[in-house]
């Protein structure tokens, strides 16, 4: 997977699944950017909180 430097992210998914997705959103009047932002973030910090809880368990095992 090639990984450049912009800020750009390219996906190829499926067409169906591609308009079924922007309908969802036109509908709560959201842009494909501001979702895939918001879950990004989210996605990071959820895991950003569990690589934590693993370091501290291994530092009380150790």
């Amino acid at each position: 997977m090639a990984k450049g430097e912009s800020g750009r992210i390219v996906l190829e998914v499926d067409p169906e699944l591609k308009k079924t997705l922007y309908s969802v959103l036109a509908h709560e009047q959201q842009t494909l950017k501001d979702w895939f932002v918001d879950k990004a973030q989210k996605h990071i910090e959820e895991k950003k909180n569990e690589l934590i809880k693993s370091f501290l368990k291994v530092n009380d095992e150790i």
